[in-house]
């Protein structure tokens, strides 16, 4: 029976508009807090606190999503008590790991994500998650911060999209120099001084954690969505006059980090981009440009290693290659936007836990 206190729904409307004034400024004129409309004739209220600002313009971006959120009530007013994030995917996989529960593997997502035994609807989760597998139906999966599974429920409307903006056609001196770095790809290779420049770049770009003004990219949030991350970040680098290609790594993942209040991170996979780096005139290497990790390029096996597996794979490709098996290219970048805006909230939304935002000075 579904739980009368949680709602999982499109937002419908907000009231009043949070329009032409701050979030904050909109609570504080309002003590009696703002109503919250769901789609399906639901309805939550927002009261002023100490995170009620964060939460809704977390709230009023979801709204102009059209993204789906799950929500917490308050028995006695129907306030809002927790908001979580969900993902709208497939489940491709659910793999028994141990006495703890399941590992679930989400198509929408390179994270590990757990369904507990101890979780108080354990048992109807896993049939929901398990009907899903066989069917291949869209669903709306919540976890809290952990990844722990929390909610799963089939969902109607299939993720939407804006329409793929045409990919910009190269001109003939372009087509040149790109048929010129297939064949001798040496040639486009890059100073390290050009590496260490084309890195900070990008890492530039990464989001303060309470307000992630778009277009800033999430490398505080690592444990998802690097797809996005690498496509924009080869985005950035080819407007600067660098060819970079793009090395993915699959395996069984377990990063130290700092950016994550349980101090890693487990992927099943993970990308970023590489750049040629002439490091000689007789030798070049490939250099992985991954601010979520590093503060420098680095080279592949350094990658490789802090990854915590040692027998996992490289597979390189080019820039051009979005999200392997899902949506194997994203020319107008509608898609890499879409997910960077989905991960943008994830961190702002943890930036609002009891921990704060991240770096955790906690962490090793």
């Amino acid at each position: 029976m579904p739980d009368p206190n949680v709602i999982v729904a499109l937002v419908a409307r907000i009231d009043p508009p949070l329009e032409r004034v701050s979030a904050a400024e909109l609570l504080r004129q309002h003590p009696e807090g703002i109503a919250i409309e769901f789609e399906g004739a639901q309805a939550a209220r927002l009261f002023p606190g100490d995170v009620a600002a964060g939460t809704l313009e977390i709230l009023e971006r979801l709204r102009g999503m059209r993204a789906p959120v799950y929500i917490e009530l308050r028995p006695e007013n129907r306030g809002i008590a927790r908001l979580l994030i969900p993902l709208v995917t497939r489940v491709t996989k659910i793999v028994e790991s141990g006495r703890d529960g399941f590992t679930v593997e989400l198509e929408a997502s390179h994270g590990r994500h757990l369904l507990r035994r101890n979780s108080p609807a354990f048992g109807e989760l896993l049939e929901a998650l398990r009907a899903a597998t066989e069917k291949r139906i869209w669903m709306v999966v919540s976890e809290t911060d952990n990844h722990e599974i929390i909610d799963a429920r089939p969902w109607p409307h299939a993720p939407s999209r804006p329409e793929q903006v045409p990919q910009e056609r190269l001109g003939l001196l372009q087509w040149i120099r790109w048929w010129w770095c297939w064949l001798f790809r040496r040639c486009c290779c890059v100073s390290p001084i050009r590496a260490q420049q084309l890195f900070d770049l990008v890492s530039a770009q990464t989001c303060n954690p309470l307000t992630v003004p778009p277009p800033c990219i999430p490398f505080l949030y690592p444990e998802d969505g690097c797809w996005a991350r690498a496509h924009e970040m080869c985005r950035l680098m080819l407007a600067a006059g660098a060819w970079p290609r793009k090395v993915w790594i699959d395996g069984n993942l377990h990063t130290l980090t700092r950016n994550n209040p349980n101090c890693y991170v487990d992927w099943g996979w993970h990308v970023a981009p590489t750049l040629c780096v002439r490091l000689s005139f007789w030798h070049a290497e490939d250099r992985v440009i991954d601010p979520s990790l590093f503060t420098t390029p680095v080279s592949e096996p350094t990658w490789k290693g802090v990854q915590g597996d040692p027998n996992a794979t490289l597979t390189p490709t080019a820039a051009s290659v979005y999200w392997r098996s899902y949506i194997p290219t994203d020319p107008g970048y509608v898609d890499t936007n879409y997910w960077l805006d989905h991960y943008r909230l994830q961190l702002k939304n943890r930036s609002l836990l009891p921990a704060g935002p991240p770096p955790y000075a906690f962490c090793p």
